[in-house]
């Protein structure tokens, strides 16, 4: 049965809210135990590399029998199906940056404020990168809703910054959550701008991750400049981050959100996660036990109006509120 592309496109965002949402308290729980920032980012891209390297590598050798010498250029010994330098490109930024900074942020501040800082912040560096590199029109509507974001990070993470002169360090874990959403919206964009396919693109960054990192990793730990605790960590927990932030967190959420890219455009991609801050933000309360201040709760609304209010349509005789997507790379 072959489903419709408005089906796919909401599939797509059902999916990946829904592990964005389990990513962030997963993630934060997952720093109060064993292992370290380096060791979840190596987890995570060995178990996404399990399933995709051998998928990029198939595909790759299908498409050059089909097509021959007509075949688009892959790369990196043929697993990426991309050209070298766009698995560059998109890699640097979706498959090293975001997960490093991701996991490094979650060891410092607490997963309410990753709840509004990572998810929240992502549509305002989107709409502006979009508009830089796409020349998406940013209209007064997203506009509004785009200052209702920024008011909403300012009382999250302008507090913590205040605290750091007393000795606090939970503005570092907010600057490493901004700087990972800048880092994932610059990878939306980009694979809009190169009309990427979604698995394509994720089996892209995988490879170009597990062949940059893994090798850093073992190099910078056997050397001592990193620490792993990996020997010390249960088979358990081991096993857990390279199903889920491997299987999950990558290759079905990373599949899911390029689709919606394809679907919606990067703009409206990201704003349809307005439901990600609020439900983690409650995961957060439910089952790690953390506070909710009065900051925490109020930058989270604005935050929340500020996604929705980008989600609102404009009347048809208006300009588009959304980037259209690539041709021939709709969603089916």
């Amino acid at each position: 049965m072959r489903f419709s592309p408005r089906a796919m496109g909401l599939l797509a965002a059902v999916v990946t809210v829904t592990i964005w949402t389990g990513f962030i308290v997963i993630a934060r729980a997952s720093a109060q135990r064993t292992l370290t920032p380096f060791d979840i980012a190596l987890l995570r891209i060995t178990g996404a590399s399990l399933v995709l390297l051998p998928w990029g590598w198939w595909m790759v050798r299908r498409r050059t029998a089909a097509q021959g010498a007509s075949a688009p250029p892959s790369s990196l010994g043929g697993i990426s199906p991309l050209p070298l330098r766009t698995t560059a490109l998109l890699g640097i930024f979706g498959g090293l940056l975001y997960a490093m900074l991701a996991y490094a942020g979650f060891f410092h501040a607490p997963a309410t404020h990753a709840a509004v800082l990572m998810p929240g912040s992502l549509p305002l560096w989107t709409a502006l990168l979009a508009a830089a590199l796409l020349r998406d029109h940013i209209t007064p509507l997203r506009a509004a809703g785009l200052a209702f974001i920024v008011a909403g990070d300012l009382l999250v993470g302008g507090r913590s910054l205040l605290a750091a002169f007393s000795g606090g360090d939970v503005w570092k874990g907010d600057l490493l959550f901004m700087m990972a959403a800048a880092s994932w919206a610059t990878y939306s964009v980009l694979a809009r701008r190169h009309a990427v396919d979604a698995v394509q693109a994720t089996i892209a960054i995988t490879a170009f991750a597990c062949l940059v990192y893994v090798p850093g990793y073992a190099l910078l730990t056997t050397l001592g400049a990193v620490t792993s605790h990996l020997a010390l960590a249960p088979w358990s927990e081991i096993v857990f981050h390279m199903v889920f932030q491997g299987g999950g967190s990558v290759v079905i959420s990373g599949i899911g959100f390029t689709r919606m890219i394809q679907h919606y455009g990067p703009v409206r991609s990201t704003m349809i996660t307005a439901l990600v801050p609020g439900l983690s933000a409650i995961g957060a309360v439910v089952f790690l036990d953390e506070p909710m201040y009065w900051n925490l709760v109020t930058g989270l609304l604005l935050v929340t109006a500020g996604i929705l209010l980008g989600v609102l349509r404009r009347s048809p005789a208006g300009p588009a509120a959304t980037a259209t997507p690539a041709p021939g790379h709709t969603a089916s």
